[in-house]
């Protein structure tokens, strides 16, 4: 297969960051009485899957979207992958490129990087909108003593998920466009959503050289700081949205667990699946325009 050319909705730049280039969008001009906004996309998604809301948010903002390093038309090294470097990218592209601090707004690995940044360099930060956001919180009971075979089958199924050649064949199984396209019409609630050109925009940045090391590299490195600890020390306004149709997260479950480390925060429950802000965007725009006028200004 080959990655059909699609060109971006706004056409973007390169920031250079740590000798690794960078790709970035802006929309919409500054305004005196509204922080900007940076748009964080999640694992496999890139800047091309804010484009309805970047569309509707800059006649009201300044926004910023950014493709993290390893995703869309970022550079793909073989390095180590954590929250932890995307927390510093997004830290040094405020302080350098956009030069003040941000209303920031993060899908799934996205929001977690975005929670990561907002609480451990918060003079970065304005306030903070996650939207089905991932990342691990901290186990609420101390594990029970497993029997020792069962430990040596997880250790052993680990071994073999975690191998390079194994997850080398998995990459290519799940980045074909037929298995990326079966895979949108699971977590989105309305298929009428799931376009080709966002598969298009899925597949393409696949075919980069690197793309399998960063997909091997996410999923065997180390977990980085957990979710409530990091809820515990953000000092900023947090908006939480969840599609509620995500199959690969509990929204009632993560929501109650959200609330209970920042009890202040705003939430909203909606109709749709992991990636509401792409599957209904007008309503998901309309909340965060409410939300900021609100909490923010």
């Amino acid at each position: 297969m080959t990655a059909t050319v699609t060109q971006p909705t706004i056409q973007g730049e390169y920031w250079n960051w740590n000798n690794h280039s960078i790709y970035y969008v802006k929309a919409g001009e500054k305004q005196s009485h509204k922080p900007p906004l940076l748009l964080i996309h999640g694992f496999g998604a890139s800047t091309d899957h804010w484009r309805k809301n970047i569309a509707q948010l800059q006649e009201n903002y300044e926004v910023w979207a950014i493709d993290l390093l390893g995703f869309g038309r970022s550079a793909k090294p073989n390095i180590e992958y954590t929250g932890n470097l995307w927390r510093d990218q997004l830290d040094n592209f405020i302080q350098e490129i956009i030069g003040q601090p941000v209303i920031l707004a993060g899908n799934s690995l996205g929001g977690y990087a975005s929670l990561c940044l907002a609480s451990q360099c918060p003079n970065s930060a304005k306030g903070l909108i996650l939207i089905n956001s991932a990342g691990p919180f901290s186990e609420s009971q101390p594990p029970t003593e497993i029997n020792p075979t069962k430990k040596l089958f997880r250790t052993i199924t680990r071994k073999l998920f975690f191998n390079n050649f194994t997850t080398f064949f998995l990459f290519q199984y799940l980045r074909q466009k037929s298995v990326i396209r079966k895979t949108l019409k699971k977590v989105y609630l309305d298929h009428n959503a799931v376009t080709d050109q966002l598969v298009e925009d899925i597949y393409r940045p696949s075919c980069d050289k690197g793309a399998v090391k960063v997909f091997q590299s996410v999923f065997s490195s180390p977990q980085g700081e957990k979710v409530d600890i990091l809820l515990q020390q953000l000092p900023h306004p947090l908006l939480i949205l969840w599609g509620e149709g995500d199959p690969w997260m509990n929204a009632k479950v993560r929501g109650e667990k959200y609330r209970q480390f920042y009890p202040e925060l705003t939430e909203y429950y909606l109709n749709a699946g992991h990636c509401p802000h792409d599957e209904i965007p007008e309503k998901v725009n309309q909340i965060i325009d409410s939300w900021v006028t609100e909490k923010v200004i």
